[in-house]
């Protein structure tokens, strides 16, 4: 998978600026880590509300300034591998969903800069009762699909059974799972062929009982149903004969402001205005460019000087996903005609090393590991300060409950290790000049972090052991219960801001397997019963303040981890281009506020 390929929540092989395999991840940037300009400043975020009908009612309110019109050039490194909603959870192809595919809820950003969950095509972000287990959502009038036709609750039946299709591979499953109130790829049995056959899923499970009206009924509480169900993924495709199956990848049905006209995978892609869109339907998009000009095979350096030259075409251009290459920030820094058409960001992305715990059983020897690393050097490659921040914890600054200047181990006033007290720690374990394998991805960023860390290890007393892993296999490798590595790099990122979709795929004990997110393999009885637990909290507030404390326990009680930075981006735009506000959802640049300056 490429650098701006990047899947929120599910093993994928990543790059990070050409570098850094993420599960869920890209930033980058330059500059050293002790630099004052930082740049734009990312900002922490809250919790996230539910709203109602009146927030979730169209049209968006007008951007300052924007006028109709003009083409926007967008350049992206990596093609789209899919159209098809449903197989969409990479964050290039996300950000192209949010101008062609609708669904039951979206995340509203509004002009003032406050985040809400909101009735896309539902008229609200869904009612609930049951204790969380019966989600209700009525749809709105007026939503319709690229040719004319209505959007009906079968529609949205179709979506959701459609997901339990063996063809369906690269989307989200959590509402799957819920519905069959299976793990894994066991949730297919409930409907193996995905309706296509005629068969449906029982009233008692997904009910349609009108036009309007579609209903989830779940065996467990489920309060976080308002944000999945906005996922790029389960974005709406019609029931019937337009839904082609595995054509439907390369000719989809729009049902946002834009349609797609034409595409040429690895070169091109052109977006059109959708005219069946109705503005009074949709309270978080626009409708401002005529087209949208999608070029691919710019890499971010060239897509960087490009903008930056704010020449010719380029004064129309900007990017969905790729960001400021390392070797330009400090010129974008210092620039204020460049820096002034720049905007900054957190990413949803933690950037961690997983220690195994079926081979380092000694917590001493982790902790000795831990004061070891040396997570300033970790973040260098990747543009110091305007690639990331230094994170102590294991909560990302944008998920509610995170608690800034969280440092139990003392990384963010030593970033650069602490080598005599963990070579004390490890003397005291017993294990001074211990056999330890570190695996890295042979990347040209990672394989410098190698040098740093490995040289950071020997300091404190280990006898490391360097392995480089192919990147394009890396986490198939790491990934494995009986692995063989002690240290490797994985990160992660949140789907929706909810640690619930942090702290129980990367540290449920009952979810070792081969492939599976618990990289580390803990498997502690306290941390499994606190996620069930706090899965069944329905007020997201006292969650948060639950999976913070829970985040606490396991970095500070088991220590499987070593958090090393929070990600954080930059991108630049021409100057022709208006609009340009840096979304926190969706990490980048939203591409529904972008108008072409007159």
């Amino acid at each position: 998978m490429t650098p701006n390929q990047v899947r929120r929540g599910r093993a994928a092989v990543v790059a990070l600026t050409a570098g850094a395999l993420v599960l869920s991840a890209c930033s980058s940037g330059s500059g050293d880590s002790d630099s004052k300009d930082k740049g734009p400043q990312a900002k922490e975020q809250g919790l996230i509300e539910f709203a109602n009908a009146k927030d979730s009612t169209g049209p968006a309110q007008d951007i300052k300034g924007a006028a109709p019109g003009g083409t926007v050039r967008i350049l992206q490194r990596d093609s789209f591998s899919h159209l098809d909603p449903a197989q969409i959870y990479v964050s290039d192809e996300g950000m192209l969903s949010t101008l062609l595919h609708r669904r039951l809820t979206t995340v509203k950003l509004d002009n003032k800069g406050k985040y809400t969950v909101v009735g896309d095509l539902a008229t609200d972000s869904g009612q609930v009762s049951d204790g969380g287990k019966t989600w209700k959502f009525t749809l709105k009038d007026g939503i319709k699909l690229e040719d004319g036709s209505a959007i009906t609750s079968k529609d949205i039946r179709h979506t959701f059974e459609r997901q339990f299709a063996e063809f369906i591979t690269e989307g989200p499953t959590f509402v799957q799972g819920w519905l069959a109130n299976e793990a894994g790829a066991k949730y297919r049995k409930l409907l193996p062929k995905g309706g296509f056959d005629g068969k449906h899923l029982p009233d008692s499970v997904l009910e349609t009982p009108d036009s309007k009206t579609v209903v989830f009924h779940f065996k467990q509480a489920h309060n976080d149903l308002p944000y999945a169900v906005g996922m790029a993924g389960y974005g709406v495709v019609p029931d019937g004969a337009k839904d082609t199956k595995e054509k439907y990848d390369k000719k989809p049905l729009s049902s946002g402001p834009y349609k797609v006209q034409s595409f040429k995978s690895g070169k091109s892609a052109t977006l059109v205005k959708n005219t069946a869109w109705d503005p009074k339907t949709d309270s978080s998009r626009h409708q401002y460019p005529n087209k949208f000009e999608i070029t691919f095979n710019h890499q971010f350096e060239d897509s960087s000087k490009r903008i930056m030259s704010d020449t010719g075409d380029n004064k129309y251009a900007t990017t969905f996903t790729n960001q400021v290459d390392a070797g330009s920030v400090q010129k974008v820094l210092s620039d204020p005609s460049i820096k002034s058409r720049s905007v900054s960001g957190y990413q949803s992305y933690i950037a961690q090393y997983a220690m195994n715990m079926k081979t380092l059983k000694d917590k001493r020897i982790r902790e000795a590991i831990t004061y070891a690393l040396p997570i300033k050097s970790v973040l260098a490659p990747y543009g110091g300060t305007a690639g990331g921040e230094l994170a102590g914890g294991l909560i990302s600054p944008l998920l509610p409950g995170y608690q800034k200047g969280y440092d139990p181990y003392g990384k963010l006033k030593n970033p650069n290790g602490d080598p005599a007290k963990a070579k004390k720690l490890l003397k005291e374990a017993g294990k001074l000049n211990m056999k330890l394998t570190y695996a890295y991805a042979n990347s040209k960023e990672d394989q410098q972090v190698s040098v740093a860390v490995a040289d950071a290890l020997k300091k404190a007393g280990f006898n490391v052991q360097r392995k480089e892993l192919p990147a394009d296999t890396y986490y198939d490798l790491v990934g494995k219960v009986d692995t063989g590595y002690d240290l490797y790099r994985n990160n992660w990122g949140h789907d929706w801001p909810s640690s619930g979709t942090v702290i129980p795929p990367l540290f449920d004990g009952r979810k070792i397997a081969d492939g599976a997110n618990n990289y580390s393999h803990v498997d502690n009885a306290k941390i499994n019963s606190e996620i069930d637990r706090i899965n069944k909290i329905s007020d997201p507030a006292k969650a948060a303040t639950e999976w913070f404390d829970l985040s606490k326990y396991i970095l500070e009680d088991v220590l499987p981890v070593v958090p090393a930075y929070y990600y954080k981006q930059m991108q630049i735009s021409g100057s022709k281009i208006g609009g340009t506000v840096y979304n926190d959802d969706l990490s980048g640049i939203d591409p529904t506020k972008l108008y072409v300056k007159k």
